[in-house]
């Protein structure tokens, strides 16, 4: 696990969004990620080969603010970072993602790692 962690780890060099490694198991593993005024159809999440890939894009009329009279919000302060953002981890080979769940801003994203499974193989003796 510590290894897989340590790769995790590596793999980010943008600070957004922020992001926390949980150990929540014996082989298990949690990505929560940051991503306050995201809302689901904002967010995916890809797995290719070992490499989990989260983006974040908001339409570009995010700016209304869902009143039927078409007023858009107006930003004393705005804070709130809604950047487009891609965030890409290298996994270990065999960690399996086991779920996705979005709440209360944070996109939690859960990780397994099967644990080892001992093979034998049966190799056969030929003639000359």
């Amino acid at each position: 696990m510590e290894r897989i962690v340590e790769r995790i780890a590596k793999a980010g060099n943008d600070s957004y969004p922020p992001f926390n490694i949980e150990h929540v198991g014996a082989d298990r593993l949690r990505i929560s990620l940051a991503v306050a005024g995201f809302a689901k159809p904002d967010l995916s999440i890809t797995l290719e080969d070992n490499i989990l890939t989260i983006r974040g894009r908001q339409p570009e009329d995010s700016e209304d603010d869902g009143t039927s009279s078409g007023a858009s919000r107006l930003f004393l302060h705005r804070g709130i970072a809604t950047r487009q953002f891609q965030r890409r981890f290298v996994l270990e080979r065999g960690v399996e993602i086991t779920g996705a769940v979005l709440k209360n801003g944070l996109l939690e994203i859960d990780l397994r790692q099967p644990p080892p499974s001992s093979t034998i193989v049966e190799i056969t003796i030929t003639d000359d």
